[in-house]
């Protein structure tokens, strides 16, 4: 058993239930997903597997939207805007997103795709040149974003908040768990690894069409970047890179765009 991850799941939760911002009906997510993991590990029905992804990837999407209940997800920064010039942001500290990475990481440990210290490394280095020159790039080309160097107050909560809630969970999901699936279902294929890497980065992009067709393309441009980093370092260099890219955008141009 990863006791590791089950130590500082129960850790974590046991303190926002604590704290009031846990409340207990998110207990049935919890139920959800621990059925959902039992059941991708079941040996001895054929259907149990599927049905235990499937279980999970339901849950995945409503607690992505956050539909569902017993998450109360406090507001960390207040909306306000980084550069006179940006649209006004604010951040939410979510509970309930978290819960995809941590199944993820428990049922699924094949995602992780241990590499070299020195493999992960080279890989980080390429896929944030690629995801630098694609997204960063394109978004200047598409006068989304215009260059603002800054480091306000409020800048590590957003670094850390990044780190353990935003990019470690999109990257256990889309590179880890649908690009390392594809590459499996598409081994016997002679692109097959090139083929996972472009639908993962596809979907990735897609799951950003509520912010406009600009974010779409951008997003997706990245995904190839952190899916090469996947691909030749591990989850590892995937997490740095998406990490690494969204704190040049943040750091050093309009966060999180132009105002119209």
């Amino acid at each position: 058993m990863p006791w590791p991850y089950l130590i500082l799941l129960t850790l974590g939760y046991g303190l926002a239930l604590s704290y009031g911002q846990l409340g207990w009906l998110a207990g049935i997510t919890v139920l959800l997903l621990v059925i959902a993991g039992f059941a991708a590990h079941h040996r001895y029905i054929r259907i149990g597997r599927p049905l235990g992804h499937a279980l999970f990837l339901f849950v995945a999407l409503a607690l992505a939207m956050h539909w569902l209940p017993g998450f109360h997800n406090g507001r960390g920064i207040q909306p306000q805007r980084f550069t006179d010039n940006a649209v006004p942001f604010s951040m939410y500290l979510n509970l309930d997103k978290p819960l995809i990475g941590f199944w993820l990481l428990l049922v699924c440990p094949w995602i992780v795709g241990v590499r070299s210290l020195r493999l992960a490394a080279c890989a980080t280095a390429l896929g944030l040149a690629v995801s630098t020159l694609l997204a960063l790039g394109g978004a200047l080309l598409l006068g989304v974003i215009a260059w603002a160097p800054k480091w306000p107050d409020q800048a590590w909560l957003w670094l850390f908040n990044n780190l353990l809630l935003v990019t470690l969970v999109e990257e256990a999901l889309f590179r880890g768990y649908i690009q390392g699936g594809l590459s499996r279902v598409f081994k016997h294929l002679r692109h097959g690894e090139l083929l996972a890497l472009l639908l993962a980065s596809l979907v990735f992009g897609l799951a950003h069409s509520s912010a406009g067709w600009h974010w779409v393309l951008l997003s997706g441009l990245a995904g190839i970047g952190y899916g090469l980093a996947y691909r030749f370092g591990g989850l590892g260099a995937a997490i740095a890179t998406h990490l690494g890219l969204n704190l040049l955008h943040f750091g050093l141009f309009t966060y999180p765009m132009l105002a119209g």
